[in-house]
């Protein structure tokens, strides 16, 4: 009978080990895009994102959202490392780089800053989702062109999944807020949508 609870114990004390050792957790860095804007939290592609993993795998998923508004790539890259320290993220979701474009900053700057983004993540062993945005028409094909480079390049040398979350996609003018940069409410499943794929690959197949 001793032997038979031992064992059960046993079972019981592994049993929970593994369940918790399978938890994932998802740092997501970024700015105002991810930080719901003007916008509920809860209703935000970020706490989406949660809800649908809590659908998929209940308990196996923890979202954190680190996202600042009007955080530039050089603020975030600075927040990192306690973040990364605290959290242990198994992946980082890098959705950054609109502010540092939209404040005329020095593009070699934010490709430095993203590059060390990706390189810390790394090497705490986390993967990471680089998610790009658009700057507004009004900044010049010119200057458009080599900010969307650097996405490119980073994506490229370091084999990244990466998605972007730009003009392109929210070309539905009740998609965007009045000030013509951020996703409304309404927009925030479709950022979902279209960042899930790469986010979770084969949650749905695991639930």
């Amino acid at each position: 009978m001793k032997k038979l609870l031992l064992i059960i114990l046993l079972s019981c004390y592994f049993g929970t080990f593994s369940s918790a050792s399978l938890a994932n957790t998802i740092l997501v860095l970024g700015d105002s895009i991810s930080a719901a804007y003007r916008i509920p939290v809860e209703s935000g592609w970020v706490s989406l994102l949660q809800e649908r993993l809590d659908e998929h795998r209940p308990g196996h998923y923890t979202v954190v959202n680190a996202s600042i508004s009007g955080d530039t790539t050089a603020g975030a890259l600075n927040r990192l490392p306690p973040l990364l320290e605290k959290h242990r993220p198994d992946q980082v979701i890098v959705e950054l780089g609109g502010n540092d474009g939209l404040r005329g900053l020095p593009l070699k700057g934010m490709r430095d800053n993203l590059q060390a983004i990706i390189d810390l993540s790394r090497q705490q062993g986390a993967d990471v989702v680089l998610v790009s945005i658009d700057l507004p028409t009004s900044y010049g094909s010119h200057f458009n062109q080599r900010f969307t480079q650097v996405y490119d390049e980073l994506e490229e040398s370091n084999k990244l999944p990466r998605v972007s979350l730009g003009f392109k996609l929210l070309n539905d003018r009740n998609l965007i807020q009045e000030d013509g940069i951020h996703p409304t409410e309404e927009a925030q499943p479709l950022l979902l949508d279209v960042v899930w794929p790469l986010i979770a690959p084969g949650v749905e197949r695991e639930g």
